[in-house]
């Protein structure tokens, strides 16, 4: 695929890699980081399945976190903090850090939307490539245990999670 998510997925995953910060060091940093961008790059090529649809992003721009920042209480850029140093913010997709926050909830539901990527122009949608995501060991979660909680995770996870179980749920329809 020609289009590019990458500034979207770093931006996004760096977002809640803030939001969400990892406990117990640099390699549960490290771990916290891997889980993020798994989730993020999975619902990002979810969200934008066709290079048309990533073209149109790039066109548009993602939106940013301002919404998310004050969803989850995130500490946003500081007042007269230099602006330039937090213009990686305007990269950031509500949508899919929505989307990444319920499939970091869910192992289960994770592994579906790895296996819906499979015949996409993204992924192979092989849960080896996302093990981190769809099956986290002790040391995975240990080290993303906010990134990971459902409590904490909910005000983000609930802003588009219908959203995400039609995409991954085609012609179902959805009872509340």
């Amino acid at each position: 695929m020609r289009a590019d998510l990458s500034p979207v997925i770093a931006a996004t995953a760096q977002w809640l890699t803030r939001a969400f910060p990892a406990t117990g060091g640099a390699l549960a940093a490290a771990l916290c980081e891997v889980q993020a961008r798994q989730a993020v790059t999975v619902a990002a090529w979810l969200r934008y399945p066709k290079e048309t649809d990533v073209a149109l992003l790039e066109l548009t721009g993602p939106g940013g976190s301002a919404r998310l920042d004050w969803v989850a209480g995130a500490d946003a850029a500081p007042a007269g903090d230099d602006e330039e140093a937090h213009a990686w913010r305007t990269w950031v997709d509500e949508v899919v850090a929505s989307w990444a926050a319920v499939l970091l909830a869910d192992p289960e539901l994770a592994a579906r939307a790895v296996a819906a990527l499979a015949g996409s122009g993204h992924g192979t949608g092989s849960p080896a490539g996302f093990r981190r995501l769809v099956a986290p060991d002790a040391g995975d979660r240990s080290a993303a245990a906010l990134l990971r909680h459902p409590d904490l995770l909910a005000p983000v996870a609930e802003l588009h999670h219908h959203q995400l179980l039609a995409r991954l749920n085609p012609g179902r329809t959805l009872i509340a």
